[in-house]
């Protein structure tokens, strides 16, 4: 099997106002928000480029749906389908379906305490600038 996590591809967290929240950063830290959040690049050991989210979300989302958490990580993996494959095989609580994008493929996990775990085989070159 090839690597499971390759990295961050995301943390997403839960609060009452995102925009004021967004706006804190981006006043206080200097971070570059946008509707989503803050998209930062950055380069692994081999020189590729990575992509990871950070994003405050309305604190009614169902998107951390069924974890009852006010998080939810988002992990790179490199081959979604084999991943979750192996995950279900040992035991590990799987969500049946996966989605795919212009920009990757997502899967999701529960962990032992029921915090949901996305998983996202991503193509970093979606996001480039032509």
């Amino acid at each position: 099997m090839k690597k499971r996590v390759t990295g961050l591809g995301g943390f997403f967290f839960k609060t009452s106002q995102p925009d004021h929240l967004k706006q804190w950063y981006k006043e206080r830290l200097g971070i570059p928000t946008d509707n989503y959040g803050w998209s930062f690049w950055w380069k692994d050991a081999e020189g590729n480029d990575g992509l990871t989210q950070w994003s405050p979300m309305k604190d009614d989302t169902d998107y951390f749906e069924p974890s009852e958490s006010s998080f939810m990580m988002n992990f790179r993996v490199e081959n979604l389908d084999e991943l979750l494959a192996a995950l279900k095989e040992e035991g590990v609580t799987v969500m049946e379906k996966t989605e795919e994008y212009d920009y990757g493929k997502f899967g999701w996990i529960l962990d032992p305490d029921g915090n949901k775990i996305e998983l996202w085989e991503p193509k970093d070159e979606a996001f480039k600038e032509e």
